[in-house]
């Protein structure tokens, strides 16, 4: 049977009477297009009224183009991580931050919240960090995503002080090797720009970027180096690493993997190079071909829609999505906006999907202006890169503007 045709493309299409043509909104969407989300705390830089610059040095309290954050627990208590990636450090908060710029309190990858430069300011490799981007918290330890250290690093538990070194590293051999594909060619144990990590039924997930993969680690998070993944998604072995499988867009290809999501039962890749969000599901226990499209019209078209008017089904360069109690997020990035759905796609030959039930950071589902072409606000984005959604709460990195939103939907 030809695959293409043995499972239902999921599209966004017309839905409940919504209209879903470029520019279009109905009354009703355009009454809240939040949804009921709104902004509720910020982390980072302040809401200027223009632009936001990072501090002239790092500080506890301020951000420089953070890409990643992830919304923890750790036993009954709260965490918030962020990848202050412009600075080359990881930033914890224990409990939900209950006041705007309010100040971290541990800092990973640098000797004091002052200090900046990769790899610790150029003084340890194997505690410092070199635009790290992706973070996770899951029972009790603490993944980060070294993306230009070519490495993904393990703390066994989650840190409450500074100065913790990983307890294990994958990606390379040790903690003092840092260079892209083991310094050789790829292999299935190599990485190139680890992005974004992930946790989905027992499986643990790397979006192997500069490969253009997805690892996969049965039996979740590895406890030693000497653990290989034992899934390759999305190359036809571990030695090769082109673009698209060296040809154009299709069900089992990527251009740029960025990010990671699901339920046990789905996962979801936004391969934000090819414009679109592939789903498998089941997960897949080998190579194959995946069953879902979103942000585009099928599985072979990769299209770039760079100008207003944007649509809700549309997505340009989506570098990170989520999945939280029926609910999926997407960090729609060049278009400057989060969009959000109430209800996940499901495989199956009469399955379709809608559009997004909701637009964060623009005033229509239409516009895509960075800060809505305005000065930054509340509730304002620029370049979106990373986002984090448990139950109502949601937190975005909002890398352009030098911040972290944490919105909740009400």
């Amino acid at each position: 049977m030809d695959q293409d045709r043995a499972v239902k493309t999921v599209t966004f299409v017309s839905a409940a009477g919504r209209a879903a043509y470029p520019g279009s909104d109905s009354a009703e969407a355009l009454s809240d297009p939040a949804g009921g989300w709104r902004p509720v705390a910020r982390l980072g830089a302040p809401t200027a009224g223009g632009l936001a610059l990072p501090a002239a040095s790092p500080t506890a309290a301020w951000l420089y183009g953070p890409r990643g954050v992830h919304l923890g627990r750790v036993g009954d208590a709260d965490v918030v991580v962020v990848a202050d990636t412009g600075n080359h450090r990881v930033l914890l908060w224990w409990g939900l931050p209950e006041a705007d710029e309010q100040p971290c309190d541990v800092v990973l990858g640098q000797p004091s919240p002052t200090s900046e430069g990769p790899a610790a300011g150029g003084t340890s490799v194997r505690a410092g960090m070199y635009l790290p981007t992706g973070v996770l918290v899951h029972e009790g330890r603490l993944v980060v995503a070294d993306a230009w250290h070519h490495r993904v690093l393990i703390y066994l538990d989650v840190p409450r002080s500074p100065h913790a070194v990983p307890d294990v590293v994958l990606g390379q051999p040790d903690l003092e090797s840092v260079e892209p594909n083991r310094g050789g060619d790829c292999s299935a144990d190599s990485m190139f720009w680890p992005f974004g990590v992930a946790v989905l039924g027992n499986r643990f997930y790397v979006a192997d970027t500069g490969n253009r993969r997805v690892l996969g680690w049965s039996g979740g998070i590895p406890t030693s180096e000497a653990t290989p993944p034992d899934l390759v998604l999305g190359q036809g072995d571990g030695r090769a690493r082109a673009e698209n499988r060296g040809g154009e867009p299709g069900r089992g290809s990527f251009r740029w993997p960025h990010d990671l999501a699901g339920t046990s039962d789905l996962l979801l890749v936004a391969d934000a190079g090819n414009h679109r969000l592939l789903g498998w599901q089941p997960h897949p226990e080998a190579d194959r071909p995946a069953d879902l499209v979103l942000g585009q019209p099928d599985f072979t078209t990769a299209t770039e829609w760079p100008y207003a008017p944007q649509r809700a089904d549309t997505l340009r360069f989506p570098y990170a999505a989520d999945v939280d109690g029926g609910r999926l997020a997407v960090a729609d990035t060049a278009n400057n906006r989060v969009l959000l759905w109430d209800a996940l796609p499901q495989r199956g030959p009469e399955t379709v999907g809608v559009p997004a039930d909701a637009v964060l950071g623009q005033p229509s589902f239409a516009a895509n202006g960075e800060n809505r072409w305005s000065g930054v606000e509340e509730d304002s984005l620029c370049w979106p890169y990373g986002l984090s959604l448990r139950g109502d709460l949601l937190a975005v990195a909002d890398s352009g503007n030098n911040r972290v939103l944490l919105w909740r939907h009400t």
